[in-house]
């Protein structure tokens, strides 16, 4: 009994500890943001790495969720007897819902993984040492270009996602099934309105903020791992950060619904 409390004891510890060093991060890049100089280069770099190399990820993931919710929706509806609303019922289930999250998955799965590996590589070689030993702020200099990139990407992958799902839809209920493609896209006009197209983009916004700020927190602070060092490190955290970034956007979804709906 005494060990069991020990060991719920020891991670609280350890979980609001790791917490506030995450929470001082993500404070270090947004002041960082406002400082001199601008890194233009550097945020198109991160912006063609996060934005442009995902969108073949992005097209495919879309193109396959759209023709698999359209396959489902026209098993449901057939049976309702609603079928004609399969547009609508396709548009609201990926701009809401799917969209954001499945778009996200795919992000952090690509990128997420690859930044927080990037970034506890170089924290082991001592590069942030060594920046700021030459009066370079490492939090403007390598964070902040792939905190913006990502929450400028994020947002138009998701429409990008969208917008393929939407068409994925369109192929299956028009030219496998036989649904009327007029009154296909006419009832995904009539369903969708800027609310929830706002909510699309606010979900996007949130997702990525929390899976760049979890993926760089958990390489820059890689030497805080206990038990492992170098390249077991490295796997370690890069692992974690994948696992911790899922489960937060995953949370962040059902407080955003809780709220937005």
């Amino acid at each position: 009994m005494f060990r069991l409390i020990k060991l719920i004891g020891s991670s609280t510890i350890l979980f609001v500890e790791e917490l506030g060093r995450f929470t001082d991060f993500l404070y270090q890049v947004i002041k960082s943001i406002f400082s001199r100089p601008f890194g233009g280069r550097d945020l198109i770099k991160q912006l063609e790495f996060i934005g442009a190399r995902s969108m073949s990820i992005i097209i495919l993931s879309g193109l396959f969720t759209g023709m698999v919710l359209a396959l489902l929706f026209y098993s449901v509806l057939t049976r309702l007897g609603s079928v004609d609303l399969m547009g609508s019922a396709v548009g609201l289930s990926l701009i809401q819902e799917l969209g954001p999250v499945m778009a996200a998955i795919m992000v952090i799965a690509r990128v997420g993984s690859s930044t927080c590996a990037e970034i506890a590589i170089m924290r082991n070689e001592q590069q942030f040492d060594a920046l700021t030993c030459m009066a370079v702020n490492p939090y403007r200099f390598v964070m902040v270009p792939r905190f913006l990139a990502a929450i400028i990407s994020v947002p138009l992958l998701t429409a990008i996602f969208n917008v393929v799902g939407i068409f994925g839809g369109y192929i299956v209920g028009v030219y496998l099934k036989g649904l009327s493609g007029t009154l296909y896209l006419q009832n995904l006009i009539d369903k969708i309105g800027w609310e929830e197209l706002r909510m699309s983009v606010i979900k996007s916004f949130v997702f990525a903020v929390i899976f760049i700020w979890i993926s760089m927190a958990k390489g820059f602070f890689v030497h805080f791992e206990k038990g492992v060092s170098g390249a077991e490190a490295v796997s370690l955290v890069t692992t974690k950060a994948v696992v911790a970034s899922a489960i937060a956007m995953l949370f962040a979804d059902y407080i955003s619904n809780s709220f937005l709906i």
